[in-house]
């Protein structure tokens, strides 16, 4: 049986992985670098359950 996940050449995976370890760097330096008040942990925990609860109902 031939294998299902189709061949990539080496180099096209060492670019995908480049390029998404400079996104996801910038994305970091970003992040590090905002001013923005940060978001109290309880918040992002009920709108978190609040998507949960959301996604179970469908």
């Amino acid at each position: 049986m031939p294998d299902p996940i189709p061949f990539e050449p080496e180099t096209v995976i060492d670019e995908d992985a480049a390029a998404y370890d400079a996104w996801f760097r910038a994305k970091v330096e970003r992040a590090m670098a905002s001013t923005e008040p940060g978001i109290p942990h309880d918040i992002v925990m009920a709108e978190m359950q609040a998507i949960i609860d959301r996604a179970e109902h469908r």
